[in-house]
């Protein structure tokens, strides 16, 4: 297995042999200890840890933040050795540890199999209506790459980013609102006096031949914006006719609009309750639990940044 810093509570694949089989066991490992926490507490403040490293690396697989958070999980900026190098005019220091993620492996791919040139020669498929030169590149793979956080580094100081529209829902929310045509949402903000869906605070309904409503109370503006993203997370997400597993279904939501409010870097209140409704999820399922978080954050990030001078932080 790899190896854990007591010091830290870090994992560490050291082991070059080794590495990618570590690193499928250390995910696996961390979605065992979820499944079978005892300590629910502990469980939440864990997937909550995931949750603040994805929603500094939207655009990162489930897997790659998974593995980020298991080995550095107070990183905010990776890249490689050279990148730091050639593009950021930094270097890491002497004696620092790679964080370990996967990387997709690019080449031709056969259409059939879906193979590269190599592997194809070697297996069953017989297809050769056209030459491997001929054929379209694909992710045939993936490889254990070495990164390292910006906290690693030294030197040029990195370029400020325009920040007006993060830390503030203020400035924020009205791209929060603008995004709803990107997302295939219409979205409307109702007055408080007006409004007649009793104690919650936003809906989303799917009428027939329409796109996805959505409706907020107006309010703090910190608190539209969470609502008003958890609701497209709930448009996107989850059909209408599906009536089970409403309480996992509304913390799938809740944990979206924690990721993309931390994203744009507003104070947002973590959940105690995240895995508590999740309890009859095997590996698998939590698994894709986080890939659907991770995809549908991800899209609803983008939408936001397509309104806005500020794409949070990156």
């Amino acid at each position: 297995m790899a190896e854990s810093h007591p010091a830290s509570g870090h994992v560490a694949f050291d082991d070059a042999d080794a590495r990618a089989d570590q690193m499928h066991q250390a995910i696996d490992q961390w979605l065992a200890e979820l499944v079978d926490a005892v300590d629910e507490a502990r469980a939440s403040a864990q997937f909550q840890r995931w949750l603040d490293v994805q929603s500094c690396f939207h655009d990162y697989s489930h897997r790659n933040t998974l593995l980020i958070t298991l080995q550095c999980p107070e990183a905010t900026k990776v890249a490689g050795y050279r990148t730091w190098q050639r593009e950021f005019n930094r270097h890491v220091r002497e004696g620092e540890s790679a964080i370990w993620i996967w990387a997709p492996l690019i080449s031709p791919q056969c259409p059939a199999c879906g193979n590269s040139p190599s592997y194809h020669a070697d297996s069953d498929c017989d297809y050769d209506e056209t030459p491997s030169e001929e054929w379209d590149e694909g992710v045939v793979g993936f490889n254990p790459v070495p990164v390292f956080d910006v906290s690693q580094t030294e030197g040029e100081p990195l370029a400020e980013l325009d920040t007006a529209a993060t830390g503030t829902a203020d400035a924020l929310f009205p791209a929060v609102v603008d995004a709803a045509s990107d997302l295939g949402v219409t979205a409307e903000i109702v007055a408080a006096a007006a409004w007649p869906h009793g104690d919650a605070d936003g809906v989303c309904r799917h009428d027939d031949d329409a796109m996805p409503h959505i409706e907020v109370r107006h309010g703090d503006p910190a608190a539209m914006v969470g609502t008003c993203v958890h609701e497209y997370a709930h448009a996107l997400l989850h059909e209408p006719a599906d009536t089970t597993d409403c309480e996992a279904r509304e913390l799938e939501a809740e944990a979206v609009a924690y990721v993309v409010g931390r994203h744009f870097e507003l104070e947002m209140d973590g959940s105690a309750r995240y895995l508590a409704a999740w309890s009859d999820d095997d590996a698998d399922r939590l698994l894709d639990r986080c890939a659907r978080i991770r995809e549908t954050s991800q899209t609803i990030i983008d939408a936001i940044a397509e309104q806005t001078d500020c794409p949070g932080r990156v």
